[in-house]
């Protein structure tokens, strides 16, 4: 038996090795059995899916479940963008959704994410709820026909999405500015989105690695961050393009590349579409940022006297707290961002219009807002090491970094330690280093972001030594 483990976001595995059809089907009948309790037989269930291998499969199959369960499912006829899935929950005012997709992660794994009536990352309570409720073997798995009394049904969730878009955006400028932008989906669900929203005017998107590709060629991953942005960086300048975005296998992450092909980071797109909306569109209201994410954003609260909350690291904290506190954006580290008005989901597509709306806007490159943005708050420099290490040592390795208490990294002093998720030490130059364990993968991650260009690898060494990993 597989013991199934929501992480970060939703349960991952290897095709074939744990993520199976029965497993999948397992997932499915625990899922089907918390939203059975909150109105899912009356109000239905969307299921989607990414470009993965056998994707549309597995869906059908957590269908196939739904629909023996008595719950009504909309299922999209094609893959479909994870923030255009949790959409169609809103517009079809379903209880919430089954996704299909394991975002970022290679090629041989494939995922499960549920989402809630809000069109959120559900919370982590309910999927310790749905864990439970995840019968052991393939005996405890509700399945008949494969479309039980006509409860399965194929949509397209792309019109909804669509015609919600200009509630968010005004794409009429974009469409005009004759940019030229390079976009790449990285093989996944994002392919021609870009294209087909900004075509018809004066601006030209080109597209990269588009199409369907499970095995995600020229690239370790569809994770928009180096060394998966290369090809990225080399054709933006090669093209003498405005600018080039990603977009991650489902399209719920956006990365960013300048003129000159530098890779903006995602510390440095979250910083900058804070800025957008408080300075360009004027709005105002909480950002909820995880403990990973930029300190740029609380120096951004200050001068815009707008509150900042920190949470730990997923959107199933995220969202929860989004809703609460009715935050103007919520974001994290990986790249994923969501704003009110819309729903607390990542939307890859979204966040490369506003970007682009920020250069337009502002009449500046990507370069330009950097330079812009930093004289504001100060220059940051940040980066970011993923080690493997196996998981039976996870025990040993937590154990010896929280008998660590450094007084410094780097020669920087250590003024706080604050272990919300992970270990992170906070310096004196405002600045910060944080280790954590992976949600999805038998990897630690070790981050840092510090006002000293010159420390940022000495103060990830540190790290890496006091993970016993160096």
């Amino acid at each position: 038996m597989t013991l199934i483990k929501f992480g970060t976001d939703g349960w991952r595995g290897v095709i074939a090795e744990d993520y199976t059809f029965a497993n999948v089907r397992r997932a499915a009948q625990g899922t089907a059995h918390y939203f059975a309790q909150h109105g899912a037989r009356e109000r239905g269930i969307v299921v989607g899916y990414d470009n993965r291998f056998a994707s549309e499969h597995f869906a059908a199959a957590a269908a196939q479940v739904l629909a023996a369960n008595g719950i009504p499912v909309l299922l999209t006829e094609t893959g479909t963008p994870t923030p255009v899935i949790s959409y169609a929950i809103l517009a079809n005012k379903t209880a919430g959704a089954i996704n299909i997709t394991a975002s970022h992660n290679p090629g041989t794994d494939n995922g499960f994410k549920v989402r809630n009536e809000f069109g959120g990352a559900v919370d982590p309570n309910v999927l310790q709820e749905i864990e439970a409720a995840i019968p052991n073997d393939a005996s405890g798995v509700k399945r008949e026909a494969s479309n039980v009394n006509g409860l399965v049904k194929k949509f397209d969730a792309a019109p909804a999405y669509l015609a919600h878009l200009p509630d968010l955006i005004d794409v009429a400028p974009l469409k005009n500015a004759g940019l030229h932008v390079v976009h790449d989906p990285m093989w996944g669900v994002g392919s021609g989105w870009l294209k087909k929203i900004l075509d018809g005017g004066k601006t030209t998107v080109t597209e990269i690695h588009s199409g369907r590709n499970p095995i995600f060629p020229d690239m370790k991953r569809p994770e928009p961050i180096p060394p998966n942005t290369a090809r990225l960086q080399e054709t933006v300048p090669a093209l003498k393009a405005s600018a080039g975005c990603l977009t991650d296998g489902d399209a719920d992450r956006v990365g960013f590349v300048a003129e000159n092909g530098r890779f903006v980071n995602q510390l440095e797109v979250y910083a900058l579409l804070a800025y957008y909306l408080l300075e360009i569109r004027g709005w105002r209201g909480p950002i909820v940022k995880t403990i990973s994410t930029t300190s740029m954003l609380n120096k951004l609260g200050k001068m815009y006297n707008v509150p900042v909350y920190e949470t730990g690291v997923g959107f199933k904290y995220i969202a929860p707290k989004m809703l609460e506190v009715n935050a103007m954006i919520g974001g994290e580290e990986s790249g994923g961002f969501a704003v009110r008005g819309h729903m607390p989901e990542r939307d890859g597509i979204l966040m490369s219009l506003f970007l682009l709306d920020l250069m337009v806007q502002m009449n500046k490159t990507p370069l330009q807002l950097l330079d812009h943005l930093f004289s504001i708050v100060g220059a940051h420099y940040y980066d970011r090491v993923d080690t493997p290490f196996p998981p039976e040592r996870n025990a040993e390795v937590r154990a010896k970094i929280a008998s660590e208490k450094p007084s410094q990294l780097a020669g920087i002093k250590v003024v706080n330690i604050n272990t919300l998720d992970g270990f992170r030490y906070e310096m004196e130059d405002g600045g910060w280093m944080l280790i954590r364990f992976s949600g999805t993968e038998p990897i630690i991650r070790v981050y840092t972001e510090t006002t000293h260009r010159d420390k940022v690898q000495d103060i990830l060494q540190d790290g890496l030594r006091l993970a016993g990993l160096k």
